[in-house]
């Protein structure tokens, strides 16, 4: 099942919104076949595992690390080919939560006569399926959020420069990032501030994500470089019924190539002005089918998501910088907690260096998958 994991990470940014799978067949203790899932529409982890065993998958145990699929889709049900194939044995890691499927695939299995076990690394399957099994469950994209930080805490100076806190290294991993998820949203006090291209560059890109703009007043530049290049990278700018309003602001960026989308609105008051609810911004991505989003900033976008509950992860890069002063904006912004009980738990924390800076990953814990 381990080898199984290893292969499914394969998939990453080339799947979605499928989800990543690895297969391993045993057969008298020697490994005779193994494949994953490798591209959306393509064949699934469990035939490519079938197809280079061949007739040695027979009588053989298969270790999948999600229930294989029980219907037709873009390709035949993953069940049937394990049944013809003549497996004896499926060793799943977790079950599918896919309405589709959901236990299904296992009783057909059963019913063919095919032992069946469930559960043998899954805490490690349903950490590598957390953006699948939240689009499934929760109906909506798993959220990382990124941001750079000097080690004070602050992402930029007073006047507002931040280039370059980190190291190539640290902006490198930022990019293979952005390389492989479904879309990238930043605010529009960003795009105004740092003019942001918000593309992977310097990286092999898995996928090209569409640019989100939180917008609510509509007040995107038409100069700014995610506008001038909509045309070739899909850009979608989310505005309130404020923006809408300004019909030539609008007129202008959907001239430009951009979408142009009104949603509704959290309630702003002095000291936190309305944005778009970020709530509103994940159910339309869950709509086109995205499994994943990267949330990149400014503070009040980040602390946004925070304080909604809809953070699942944070990648943070960390300089070995000081930076200091009192107007020096911090990462999250927002309500925040009032008091200790109330901050975010959080279920795992990795470090890694990266030339001089550290990485942090963070996973926020849920009641449930």
């Amino acid at each position: 099942m381990q080898r199984a994991l290893l292969l499914a990470r394969r998939g990453l940014g080339r799947v979605e919104p499928n989800p990543m799978v690895g297969c391993v067949l045993v057969k008298s203790g020697r490994v005779v076949g193994e494949g994953w899932h490798r591209r959306f529409g393509g064949p699934h982890a469990e035939p490519n595992a079938l197809a280079a065993a061949g007739p040695r998958a027979r009588g053989a145990t298969a270790y999948v690390t999600l229930e294989p699929c029980c219907h037709h889709g873009k390709t035949p049900p993953c069940t049937d080919a394990l049944i013809a194939a003549g497996v004896a044995r499926v060793v799943v890691a977790v079950r599918d939560p896919n309405p589709l499927v959901a236990g299904k695939g296992l009783r057909q299995l059963r019913r063919a006569g095919i032992a069946v076990e469930v559960g043998l690394l899954g805490d490690e399957a349903a950490a590598l399926l957390a953006p699948f099994i939240t689009f499934q469950k929760h109906h909506r994209p798993y959220v990382i959020l990124k941001w750079a930080q000097s080690i004070d805490g602050r992402i930029a100076t007073r006047s507002g420069d931040s280039k370059w806190i980190t190291s190539a290294d640290s902006r490198r991993a930022a990019h293979a990032l952005r390389a492989r998820v479904d879309a990238i949203l930043v605010g529009v006090d960003t795009i105004r501030a740092d003019d942001p291209a918000l593309t992977a560059r310097g990286v092999p890109v898995r996928r090209t994500a569409l640019r989100v703009v939180m917008d609510s007043c509509l007040r995107t530049p038409p100069s700014a470089k995610i506008v001038r290049t909509a045309g070739t990278t899909p850009t979608l700018i989310c505005t309130t019924e404020a923006g809408w309003a300004r019909r030539s602001n609008r007129l202008q960026l959907e001239r430009a190539g951009c979408e142009v989308i009104c949603l509704r609105s959290t309630s702003g008051d002095r000291t936190q002005p309305m944005l778009v609810s970020p709530a509103a911004i994940l159910r339309e991505l869950h709509r086109r089918q995205m499994t994943n989003v990267l949330v990149e900033g400014g503070g009040r976008v980040l602390g946004s998501f925070l304080d909604a509950g809809l953070a699942d992860e944070a990648c943070i890069f960390v300089a070995p910088q000081l930076i200091g002063g009192e107007q020096a904006p911090g990462p999250l912004r927002g309500r925040g907690p009032r008091n200790m009980r109330e901050l975010p738990a959080l279920a795992a924390v990795k470090v890694r260096r990266l030339g001089d800076d550290l990485c942090y990953n963070v996973v926020f814990r849920r009641a449930s998958l």
